[in-house]
């Protein structure tokens, strides 16, 4: 398992003096102590409304929110992303878990051929840093979604700068979902765009940048993911999980966008949260084990089966 030392980290400079040791005990916190991020996302009730919580191959306790908090409690992870409000309501219970307040969401019912998207912010930094405060809860950092290309997009960048700069002063991290879309947007996918949202990410100042696995006909993605993370410079790249794949092969794809591709994280949902409880959390240990401690595809099967 790769290791860093507190003395290793680089503070970026807006976070100020007072607040350094708090900044560098979060990122050992949510990290492990090896920079690499396991993210458990579960912002999607908003994002994808109940389409990824109840239905066909979807685990009957996902339709409760309180699933999600049970595998983040038993499960080894770096942080739980979800939106304030379900951190209000379960956290009380799950006062171990380490958390990061998603900012800003938005549902899918209006389709890009309507209108380009935005997400607009929920809560400034100060309410969330007094949340933490107030409730001694784990707050490690705020996520927010960008939508790069979208004729909001001035308004998100906007938001996510000030996001970015106040969460600093408070010694939180974060982290940034960008995804390309709008209707001047080709491909979600193509990887030289891929790599121009991580470099907006770097400009923004973020910790963490989450971002699609780029495709590109008759290229391998472990080369054509390369520029995104040389574009991205001290932003570190986390890849989405996206919908639901067998185990294996979700596995082995995580594996390769780590150790071949130069990712350092993931943020995982779907993957996990739609299986039952000792699955889910059989399945999230297995992605930790790849993210953070080195393990193969087979020692991480090994994992996910019980054995």
């Amino acid at each position: 398992m790769i290791s860093i030392k507190r003395s290793d980290i680089k503070v970026p400079l807006d976070v100020p003096k007072e607040a350094r040791e708090t900044y560098i005990d979060n990122y050992m916190e949510i990290t492990k102590s090896t920079g690499r991020l396991m993210l458990f996302a579960g912002d999607q009730k908003v994002e994808h409304l109940n389409d990824d919580f109840y239905g066909e191959d979807v685990a009957v306790e996902d339709n409760d929110p309180e699933h999600l908090f049970r595998i983040a409690h038993q499960g080894k992870i770096g942080v739980f992303a979800t939106q304030l409000g379900l951190i209000a309501r379960y956290g009380m219970d799950y006062m171990d878990v380490p958390y990061l307040v998603k900012i800003n969401s938005k549902s899918n019912l209006i389709p890009t051929e309507q209108m380009d998207p935005f997400s607009n912010q929920w809560y400034d930094v100060t309410q969330v840093a007094d949340f933490r405060d107030n409730s001694k809860l784990k707050i490690l950092g705020v996520g927010y979604t960008i939508y790069l290309g979208s004729e909001y997009e001035a308004d998100m960048l906007a938001q996510a700068a000030q996001i970015v700069y106040d969460a600093h002063q408070y010694g939180m991290l974060t982290v940034l979902w960008i995804y390309p879309r709008g209707t001047a947007v080709a491909d979600e996918r193509d990887p030289h765009l891929i790599a121009g949202a991580t470099g907006v990410s770097a400009c923004l100042n973020a910790d963490f940048v989450k971002v699609n696995y780029p495709k590109k006909e008759g290229f391998a993605s472990a080369d054509v993911f390369k520029e995104a993370v040389i574009a991205a410079g001290r932003t570190k790249i986390v890849c989405a999980g996206g919908s639901s794949d067998e185990p294996k092969v979700f596995l082995e794809k995580l594996y390769d966008q780590i150790h071949i591709s130069g990712a350092m994280g993931n943020a995982t949902g779907r993957n996990i949260h739609q299986k039952p409880l000792d699955e889910a959390v059989r399945m999230c240990n297995a992605i930790y084990a790849i993210t953070v401690e080195d393990a193969t595809v087979e020692e991480a099967l090994m994992i996910y089966m019980g054995k």
